[in-house]
């Protein structure tokens, strides 16, 4: 996209929170996924040596959390190495995958002391959960992970996402009875294929994105966060990833997205049964906890 140009931001934050946004393939076809993942979907052009360059050079920086995302980051052939190298160099790890697979290799890594686990959940009703996946198993499978994941003690938050903010309560209340302690809760965005328009909306985002994050993509592209990628900033595989997010086009790409965040009308009254509010998971998927107040 074009970046117009609006009043200069104050200097950018350092980056302290990066998703390695890995793949787009996913065995998931869900009906609102921002980035279009799915059975089809590829790992990209970034290479092993690539990934593997971010995260030393985001070691040497500010960053401390990386999270690996898709797609679903679990079938990129490289996922567990890279997790593995942000560790070693003293980085904090959270991986969102879907919950639909997890091998030992991946419970043995979720027991490291840095390293955590996110999911989305859309549903307590299998079938409501399982038409926003596109696949009859999603539900049962990923439960039965969560579950898993708690019995195991492994950090865990869980997203319940939904459309129209119905049976939030209801999901709420199965995950506590399975022992998830942190949950947050989200709608739909209208980006991919959550988005029936098909256009790209600034408006959409939360409005902090690119304040103190960054996403990089299959290629390599840096954005604001993982739902603005087509918002490119500069590209780790030709220039370092120190001076990436502290360029002018992020500075610029963070003008556009504060301008809309300004031009919004006025707030209308809340609906009926709205979702309710957590600002930590105002921008899900997303890690650190922020204290910014949720913009949607």
């Amino acid at each position: 996209m074009t970046i117009t140009e609006h009043s200069p931001t104050t200097t950018a934050p350092p980056v302290r929170m990066l998703w390695l946004d890995l793949t787009r393939k996913c065995q998931l076809e869900c009906v609102h996924c921002y980035n279009e993942s799915g059975p089809t979907g590829d790992h990209g052009t970034m290479t092993r040596a690539h990934w593997f360059t971010v995260v030393d050079q985001a070691a040497t920086t500010e960053v401390e959390h990386i999270q690996l995302i898709g797609g679903e980051p679990t079938l990129h052939p490289d996922a567990l190495a890279i997790a593995r190298r942000a560790l070693a160099t003293g980085l904090h790890v959270e991986v969102y995958s879907n919950l639909v697979h997890v091998s030992d290799a991946w419970w043995e890594l979720w027991a490291h002391p840095r390293a955590s686990l996110a999911t989305s959940y859309y549903s307590a009703d299998p079938d409501r959960h399982n038409a926003m996946t596109g696949r009859p198993a999603s539900h049962r499978h990923t439960r039965a992970n969560i579950a898993r994941a708690v019995e195991r003690g492994v950090r865990l938050r869980v997203s319940i996402i939904t459309p129209n903010g119905e049976g939030v309560e209801a999901t709420r209340a199965e995950l506590e009875t399975l022992g998830v302690t942190h949950i947050g809760v989200d709608h739909v965005r209208l980006f991919g294929r959550g988005n029936p328009t098909e256009g790209t909306d600034v408006s959409g985002l939360c409005g902090a994105c690119g304040d103190g994050r960054a996403a990089i993509s299959p290629d390599g592209t840096v954005s604001p966060c993982v739902m603005s990628a087509w918002m490119g900033v500069g590209n780790t595989r030709e220039a370092p990833l120190a001076g990436i997010p502290a360029g002018a086009p992020m500075a610029q790409a963070r003008n556009v997205i504060t301008a809309a965040k300004k031009d919004e009308p006025a707030p209308q009254p809340p609906p009926p049964n709205p979702i309710p509010c957590s600002p930590d998971q105002y921008c899900s998927p997303g890690t650190p906890r922020s204290e910014c107040p949720p913009r949607n």
